[in-house]
């Protein structure tokens, strides 16, 4: 089992919920999220006063998924995220040792889906 944890550009989230879907990865949790990578934001002047905004608004997914799945959700993430220019984002992929079903008391892959 493996928690991927991809951090896209907000605009792109209805392309790659398209793409996991079509990969058959349809559980997901979405989160907001501040964050600066090669980016390094950019300044804009409000009423004469230069602002530096450093933290861009991002999109935080995370999908935890079983070992077949894994290969297939990140090139469905690739594919909805990817436009070629910086700030696409970036894919965590990490060990999830236990995963457990709270309604059933599932435990393992089962539990997930």
């Amino acid at each position: 089992m493996k928690l991927i944890i991809a951090m896209i550009q907000p605009h792109k989230l209805p392309d790659v919920k398209q793409a996991l879907y079509d990969a058959q990865v349809y559980k997901m949790t979405v989160s907001n999220a501040l964050g600066c990578g090669q980016q390094k934001g950019y300044t804009e002047t409000y009423r004469g006063v230069i602002h530096e905004v450093n933290l861009l608004k991002k999109v935080r997914l995370e999908i935890a998924v079983n070992e077949n799945f894994v290969e297939p959700t990140i090139k469905a993430i690739i594919k909805g995220a990817k436009t070629g220019n910086i700030g696409d984002g970036k894919i965590f992929i990490l060990d999830l040792p236990e995963c457990i079903r709270i309604r059933t008391g599932e435990r393992g892959g089962s539990a997930i889906g």
